[in-house]
C-alpha cells in the first residue's frame, strides 16, 4: 500500500512536467517565427484579431454590454 501512495505523490510532479514540456515545445516554434520581422507582425495582428473575435463572441453569448 505504501508503494501506491508513493506513486500518487509523484503524479502532480509528472503532470506539471508534461504541461510544461508541451508549452515549451509549442512556444519554441512560435519564438523562432518571431525572428523574422514580417512574419512576427502578421502573427501579432492575427492573434489580436482572433482574440477580439473571441471576446466579442463570448460577450454576446453572455449578454454583457
Amino acid at each position: 500500500m505504501n508503494n501506491f501512495w508513493d506513486n500518487i505523490n509523484k503524479f502532480p510532479r509528472f503532470l506539471i512536467s508534461i504541461i510544461l514540456g508541451f508549452f515549451l515545445t509549442t512556444f519554441r516554434q512560435i519564438f523562432r517565427l518571431f525572428k523574422n520581422k514580417k512574419i512576427s507582425i502578421i502573427i501579432v495582428i492575427t492573434t489580436y484579431i482572433l482574440l477580439s473575435i473571441l471576446y466579442k463572441i463570448i460577450e454576446n453569448m453572455l449578454g454583457i454590454q
